[in-house]
């Protein structure tokens, strides 16, 4: 642990309802942050700067330019760059003081379990649904409470799911919503300083729980409009029929699971007697940049209406860009009967850095 009475941390110190023993709780706490984008960039921030002792980031993307105007730990040289990386490195900057361990790879329904074991807070900084469900469920069986945060164009949203004796992420949304029936940041945008501010909730929320001051919202959902500069809080109470927390909730079967594989894996599969059926949920227009021959495009938005025309007692394996939405479409499609599903890690891009170059990236 670092020193308590370092001069950086002289503003809380000297804070009523705070003081050193409010600071050396954070020096020893935990911390994991699923996401380094719109949101975990200023999570992260704000917590390094704080004095969180150990932060764990867990993410798998590269900085884009598209990012810039939201994602203010990154900066033009750093395009291209992996985010762990980058995000390391300026968080160090900011407090050489703290640890930050780094994951690249994408939290799921079959690793949450090992990466959030051991941190006192999780902070849901993510921007899909499968990921979000999955720590939901491992938060819950380990007892660890979880901030959430969602953004879209001009508004957000943060709760503290999973903490002892409130409500689970399950309690507000029972059932995973059917593939293309919310929109992603990229498709409907957002305004660059909504994921900051809704951010900057996250990491008050995680302080709040790490020193046990002030009230967490637990069992509240605040809803804040940028554009009219108004929020509210609802009430969200816990639901005995939760199928993840209530009184009768039931485990999933043991064969209801999906399996992660890498590119190469796939493409040795294929060679196989029992190969999988290539299932492409990206655009049209991607797909006409580049596919593989023997992939089927359905677009995710088209995935929940055409899922008839597809033999659940299959075995297919889901393709998108990078991973993520191939992961959401795998997800419903279990949700749905469908036991025997892949997802693509990395996706087409990672297919063409490690099985067929000629595949032109973008």
């Amino acid at each position: 642990m670092y020193d308590i009475n370092d001069s950086r941390y002289a503003r809380q110190l000297v804070l009523r309802g705070f003081g050193p023993a409010a600071q050396e709780k954070l020096a020893n706490a935990r911390v994991l942050i699923v996401g380094a984008g719109g949101l975990g960039s200023p999570v992260a921030s704000y917590l390094a700067a704080a004095g969180v002792g150990t932060m764990s980031l867990v993410d798998t993307d590269v900085v884009d330019l598209t990012n810039l105007h939201r994602q203010l730990l990154y900066a033009t040289p750093d395009v291209g760059r992996r985010k762990v990386d980058v995000a390391r490195e300026r968080l160090l900057a900011i407090n050489p003081q703290v640890v930050v361990h780094t994951h690249d790879t994408r939290l799921n329904a079959a690793n949450a379990a090992t990466l959030i074991a051991g941190h006192d807070v999780v902070i849901d900084a993510t921007d899909n649904f499968p990921t979000r469900y999955a720590i939901n469920d491992a938060c819950l069986a380990q007892g660890i409470p979880f901030v959430y945060g969602s953004v879209a164009r001009f508004d957000g949203q943060v709760s503290v799911f999973a903490a002892p004796g409130g409500p689970c992420y399950r309690c507000l949304f029972p059932v995973m919503p059917a593939p293309g029936t919310v929109p992603t940041c990229a498709e409907e945008g957002v305004l660059g300083v909504v994921p900051g501010i809704i951010g900057l909730h996250q990491a008050t929320e995680a302080i709040k729980l790490l020193t046990t001051i002030g009230t967490p919202l637990v069992g509240q959902l605040l809803l804040v409009d940028l554009l009219a500069q108004d929020s509210q809080r609802i009430v969200v109470a816990r639901r005995h029929d939760c199928p993840a927390c209530g009184d009768a909730r039931l485990p999933s079967p043991p064969s209801m699971s999906i399996q992660h594989l890498s590119p190469a894996d796939v493409a040795a599969l294929l060679t196989g007697d029992d190969a999988p059926t290539i299932i492409d949920v990206r655009e049209q227009w991607e797909y006409d940049l580049v596919h593989l021959p023997v992939s089927t495009l359905i677009p995710l938005s088209t995935l929940a209406s055409r899922a008839n025309d597809l033999d659940p007692s299959r075995s297919y394996a889901l393709l998108c860009h990078h991973g993520m939405r191939s992961e959401m479409a795998a997800n419903w499609l279990m949700q749905h009967g469908f036991l025997r599903l892949i997802n693509i890690d990395g996706g087409i891009d990672a297919w063409s850095m490690d099985v067929d170059s000629s595949l032109p990236r973008y």
